[in-house]
């Protein structure tokens, strides 16, 4: 690996059209979670114009009937959360408002073809929601263990939005989007190169003083935000570089589920099997063997054992046990990459790698997804019940196992 180059990563704000899809179908999730935790759900929304259409399939008691009808007052409910998960992210504007928007939702029973395969039966163990492969990754260059361009890039566009919220920044809107460029020496950051936000805001704060006032706004949230040193003289500024942006959110352009799986995960800088998250109940290994992959890489940083750390498991969909698990430490490693595969295997606090195992280790059966569903999946604080996969409780386990 390269020890001197310059790496980039973008997030994009709450407010963004895919976030704002994102959020909405998390919310599905954990008001169908909350009624019934075994419910299944596959949850796509679209949003445009003052429009937000549903599609997908689901099942659940409270959700559905074991007729494929909708359980009572379930079809508001759903109306409901929607438009308070748009009026949370604060769009009231004419192209999009929480209370005009037209609402329309097709979402329909789970296929009978997928709960034979996934479900238990028998001697049969639940297997997993789909097949795939799942990446998760953990490195020291930042406090969450997270690469630090995607950590900064997340960490500006929160602390916009916190002001933009308590009305601190009156003039932000809530469409935005950062990205950081950053300098490695040594394989370490030493410098901010560019910093580039685009944000949503009022009308007149692209001309004049109102403009200069925007742009010293920006640049004092990156000084925050930033660890002292990476800020140079020669940082490049490039605030709303296309000019206005006044017009922007579902209205300025479409949002669908899925559509920023790197922001949601690591900004570029560790692979991604490719499988979205938002939306999914946590029998759907793209989320839960994802979350469970972080976990993992992130436990063997914070115990010594690597300074940096790939992990990848793969899934056959209505099969219990993974077909793979991949451990990668890219040279940083204290001990091989198969002793720490050896000793993922043997943590019997774990319980094993099936799906019904991560479930249960990191407690995925609540409704607990759509805090993550802007700001990234990772990176974030554990808080209860949320984010678990963010926990470092196995590193004394993890280093029992390999002193054997």
């Amino acid at each position: 690996m390269r020890s001197s180059y310059l790496f980039t990563s973008e997030s994009v704000s709450e407010g963004h059209p895919d976030k704002v899809s994102d959020q909405i179908s998390d919310a599905v999730v954990d008001l169908f979670i909350g009624k019934d935790p075994e419910a299944r759900v596959a949850c796509e929304t679209m949003v445009t114009t003052n429009r937000v259409i549903l599609a997908g399939e689901i099942r659940g008691e409270g959700v559905m009937t074991p007729k494929g009808e909708w359980a009572p007052g379930i079809q508001r409910e759903i109306e409901d959360k929607v438009r308070a998960t748009v009026k949370r992210i604060g769009y009231e504007q004419d192209g999009f408002h929480w209370d005009n928007l037209t609402f329309e939702n097709f979402l329909h029973a789970q296929s009978a073809h997928i709960a034979q395969g996934v479900d238990a039966s028998g001697n049969k163990d639940e297997g997993a929601g789909d097949q795939g492969i799942m990446f998760g990754f953990a490195c020291d260059e930042t406090p969450d263990l997270m690469p630090a361009a995607i950590d900064y890039s997340h960490k500006i566009l929160e602390a916009m939005a916190d002001d933009r919220h308590s009305g601190a920044a009156p003039f932000l809107e809530p469409d935005a989007k950062s990205q950081v460029t950053l300098r490695y020496e040594n394989g370490k950051p030493v410098e901010a190169t560019a910093i580039v936000v685009s944000t949503q805001h009022a009308e007149g704060y692209d001309e004049g003083d109102k403009q200069e006032e925007l742009n010293a706004y920006v640049k004092s949230v990156v000084a925050k935000v930033l660890p002292e040193g990476l800020i140079t003289e020669n940082t490049v500024y490039h605030i709303n570089p296309t000019g206005s942006f006044v017009i922007g959110g579902p209205d300025g352009d479409a949002g669908i589920t899925g559509r920023k799986i790197i922001v949601d995960t690591y900004g570029g800088a560790a692979p991604h099997g490719g499988g979205a998250f938002s939306g999914k109940d946590p029998t759907k290994v793209d989320r839960s063997a994802a979350y469970i992959s972080r976990y993992l890489a992130k436990n063997i940083v914070a115990a010594g054992l690597a300074k940096r750390c790939t992990i990848q498991l793969a899934y056959a969909i209505g099969v219990s046990q993974p077909l793979s698990l991949y451990v990668d430490t890219h040279g940083t490693g204290t001990v091989g990459d198969d002793a720490l595969e050896a000793a993922i295997f043997s943590v019997e606090k774990l319980g094993g790698l099936t799906p019904r195992a991560i479930r249960t280790h990191l407690g995925l059966n609540k409704p607990i997804y759509e805090k993550s569903a802007a700001y990234g999946h990772f990176g974030r604080t554990a808080d209860g019940d949320f984010f678990p996969w963010e926990r470092t409780d196995l590193t004394e386990d993890l280093k029992a196992a390999i002193a054997g």
